[in-house]
């Protein structure tokens, strides 16, 4: 499936699905991105849907020029994944105790860890620039430098909502069966701390008094408001990759104990809330991906769906009218509050049967009839990526 223009923008919006399918609040919000004057172009994902100031599922890019609400405010959140050298035939028959493992080794939810993390004692974990990385605290914010405790206690922490981490299982090809670790996570409260911070400071600019919604407020290059967003953004982007790496170092030690005969491949990681500089028909553009990961020709990729269907390891093919991206997932089709209306925890646990997980009323709203299908998501970017596997989960866990 290829694109759908939406007719009515002053720059090009490019839909990857049925525009006429888009929620009406979806569909304004873009409208409103399409008319910013700084704006190049819009690529909109299949998983597209509502959300603060630009929808989720949508990449935009500006010219000289970032609005940190079509970031979002949970800076560099994003995926990670690696393949173990498993199969399911070495998984025990019983889950729970795998599932209660991995929660009493990652703190979830509003949880922080006891002590920071010292990477020096985790094992498989990157052990290069730790201490500048830390030391790039003191530069941020000076309204968030307080939080600094409270970001190393947090580091290595899954956090709540949408949030997981899974193991999964190879579902077609020669390597049907494989075991995989994936966890979904960002950069935890400090992330959207420094968002709402930048967001008001963007919104009081005189140069953002007359636009069509006061959330795509912007900052301009070569500001002192731009660089100091840009300096918390980059910080808040390393913080999520490596709270990810963390978490996924602890999960493969908790794998290991359990069965020791395991070895892993080269991890995946990509960011799908984030800020990069590229270049499209020669003009330079910083390209805000909110809900969508890059997808440049031979980029791997990680596309999950919700906590009862599969999820997709994927190759990009490098699309330079979708800004080189895809989807971040399956998406929601609707909010939380209306998915606790609609669902049970019976519909929850008819949901999600076969996978070791909670099933009470506090992650109702992550129902899997809450998302979009993550089927007809894949089948509308088959011009975007291609898939490299199929993954379902046996193993969820959630805050």
């Amino acid at each position: 499936m290829g694109f759908t223009p939406l007719p009515g923008t002053r720059a090009p919006v490019r839909v990857w699905t049925d525009p006429y399918a888009i929620e009406p609040q979806a569909a304004k919000q873009l409208r409103n991105i399409g008319a910013l004057p700084w704006v190049q172009g819009v690529a909109v994902m299949p998983d597209v849907h509502f959300g603060k100031g630009a929808t989720v599922g949508s990449v935009i890019a500006m010219r000289q020029a970032v609005s940190p609400a079509a970031v979002g405010v949970d800076i560099g959140c994003g995926m990670s994944a690696v393949r173990t050298s498993l199969t399911a035939a070495d998984l025990p028959d019983d889950l729970s105790a795998l599932r209660s493992a991995i929660e009493a080794a990652i703190p979830v939810g509003f949880a922080k860890r006891d002590d920071p993390v010292d990477p020096r004692r985790v094992r498989g974990l990157e052990q290069g620039g730790w201490d500048a990385f830390w030391t790039g605290f003191g530069d941020l914010d000076r309204r968030v430098r307080q939080l600094e405790s409270r970001a190393r206690h947090q580091l290595g922490t899954l956090g709540g909502g949408n949030h997981f981490i899974e193991v999964c299982l190879e579902q077609d090809g020669p390597d049907a069966g494989r075991v995989w670790l994936m966890l979904h996570s960002g950069s935890r409260n400090i992330g959207k701390e420094l968002a709402e911070r930048h967001i008001r400071v963007a919104q009081a600019l005189p140069h953002n008094t007359d636009l069509p919604d006061r959330d795509l407020a912007v900052f301009l290059t070569g500001t002192p408001e731009m660089d100091a967003y840009r300096r918390d953004l980059w910080w808040a982007q390393e913080y999520a990759r490596r709270n990810r790496a963390v978490m996924l170092a602890v999960l493969c030690e908790v794998v290991r104990e359990q069965l020791p005969q395991v070895s892993y491949d080269a991890p995946i990681s990509c960011h799908h809330n984030y800020v990069a500089e590229e270049t499209y028909d020669g003009v330079e553009v910083l390209v805000t991906r909110k809900g969508a990961i890059r997808a440049g020709a031979g980029d791997l990729g990680i596309i999950p769906g919700s906590m009862g269907t599969g999820s997709y390891i994927v190759r990009g093919r490098g699309n330079p009218a979708a800004y080189c991206s895809a989807s971040h997932g399956a998406g929601r089709r609707m909010s939380r509050a209306q998915a606790k209306r609609t669902y049970s925890t019976e519909d929850l646990e008819r949901q999600t049967a076969g996978v070791e997980c909670r099933k009470d009323a506090g992650v109702v709203d992550e129902i899997p009839g809450a998302y979009k299908d993550i089927t007809e998501v894949m089948a509308q970017q088959e011009d975007l990526v291609e898939v490299v596997a199929h993954l379902k989960q046996v193993v969820c866990v959630k805050g």
